[in-house]
């Protein structure tokens, strides 16, 4: 922590009060703190506490500009956005989360957050109902896929007298999420340009119908965040898929396998390392109807051909260069050795094996389990752990690479 530029953003709520002792512990373990807050919580506690507990100016007006005595050029903004290492609001308020979720930035906590690139993390805390409306749970899960880092609150008594969760984190905890989001986010790929590709692809039968498989992209979007988070450049390219782009990234959208290959061609130039991630589809109907197929009276069944799709990662194998190549598998048998010999057939650089089974539902689940293999046979097996935690152990592979 020593010497790391933590920027706290308090707003209305209760436990405003507990963020003194946030303040007071950051202080001690030798990071450089500042503190925003919203006029509601300076309600709570007064700007006074926190200025003399980080010695900072405390910022809560849009309008003013702290660090220079010219009013009219404000850019605080963007000095704060540009200042943090990490950004952590607590308490977080169900207004302010669902600002945040919707880029509404009527005050200056809400316009840094949106101005910054850095980590962003969030401890809601209000009244339980508030916390489990479904509004709140969908604001969350919506930043939740953007990148942001949620701290779930603590159930115990509220300040309304009530039980349940919508507490603050305990000073510790909270300490602990940022020690650990600054140590995977140290910028150490800021100079890299990294290719992603997530989600399944879709070949379309007729109009309205498709093959398809069930992969979510949570994987292949964890990468492109954590990536992006550690300084990269990231371009991702996205089948069909309803998560949210995670913060600091390009998003191509495609639907079939050959768009994914097309936009994979045009934006691999110039690439330190690409990540195929996505579950590419290996076959593609014939012939696709042009209107939807309608079913047949007495018929029972209904043939349909198929054709292989292009291999774009063996496609990338051949054309290869400098450009670090990194590979998915999902096995369902021999899973080893059909991961080694993909890796070793496509003239690939490392192999993340996705074990899939009872154990390990890998589709829609935020928890996966892999092993890393690399083009000398060397296996690093992970245990099972969430996505993004498993995003930075592959990403800690490419680096060496790089």
């Amino acid at each position: 922590m020593r010497g790391r530029h933590v920027l706290v953003g308090i707003t209305g709520g209760i436990a405003a009060y507990k963020v003194g002792y946030l303040v007071r512990d950051l202080i001690k373990s030798g990071a450089e703190v500042k503190v925003m807050m919203t006029e509601s919580a300076t309600r709570f506690v007064a700007p006074l506490t926190f200025s003399v507990l980080s010695k900072n100016p405390v910022y809560s007006d849009l309008w003013t500009n702290n660090q220079t005595s010219n009013p009219d050029i404000s850019t605080q903004h963007v000095d704060l956005a540009n200042w943090a290492d990490v950004l952590v609001i607590a308490p977080a308020s169900a207004n302010t989360i669902a600002k945040l979720a919707y880029g509404i930035s009527d005050n200056l906590l809400a316009v840094v957050a949106l101005a910054t690139t850095r980590p962003i993390i969030l401890a809601p805390t209000m009244d339980a109902e508030m916390y489990l409306n479904q509004v709140t749970q969908n604001n969350l899960v919506t930043l939740k896929e953007r990148g942001y880092i949620i701290l779930d609150p603590p159930k115990g008594e509220l300040a309304s007298g009530l039980s349940g969760p919508g507490r603050l984190p305990e000073i510790k905890v909270i300490i602990e999420a940022i020690e650990n989001v600054l140590s995977q986010s140290y910028q150490d790929l800021k100079s890299k340009r990294i290719l992603i590709t997530a989600g399944p692809t879709y070949e379309a039968i007729d109009p309205v119908r498709f093959v398809g498989n069930r992969s979510s992209g949570k994987m292949g979007f964890a990468i492109a965040n954590a990536a992006a988070l550690r300084g990269a450049k990231v371009t991702l390219i996205a089948g069909p898929t309803h998560l949210e782009t995670p913060r600091n990234v390009t998003r191509i959208d495609v639907e079939s396998a050959e768009e994914m290959l097309e936009a994979v061609l045009s934006n691999v130039k110039k690439t330190d390392a690409v990540v195929m991630a996505a579950a590419v589809a290996d076959y593609r109907p014939v012939n696709p109807a042009r209107q939807k197929i309608k079913k047949q009276a007495g018929s029972k069944t209904m043939d349909l051909q198929l054709e292989t799709t292009r291999d774009i990662l063996a496609e990338l194998g051949r054309k290869k260069r400098t450009t670090a190549l990194i590979g998915f598998a999902l096995e369902t048998n021999d899973e080893i050795a059909n991961a080694k010999e993909k890796l070793r057939k496509k003239n690939l650089d490392l192999i993340v094996l996705n074990s899939f089974g009872k154990k390990n539902q890998v589709f829609g689940s935020n928890l996966n389990t892999v092993a890393i293999i690399d083009k000398h046979g060397k296996i690093e097996q992970l245990p099972i752990m969430p996505k993004f935690e498993a995003a930075n152990k592959i990403l800690n592979r490419i680096k060496k690479i790089l």
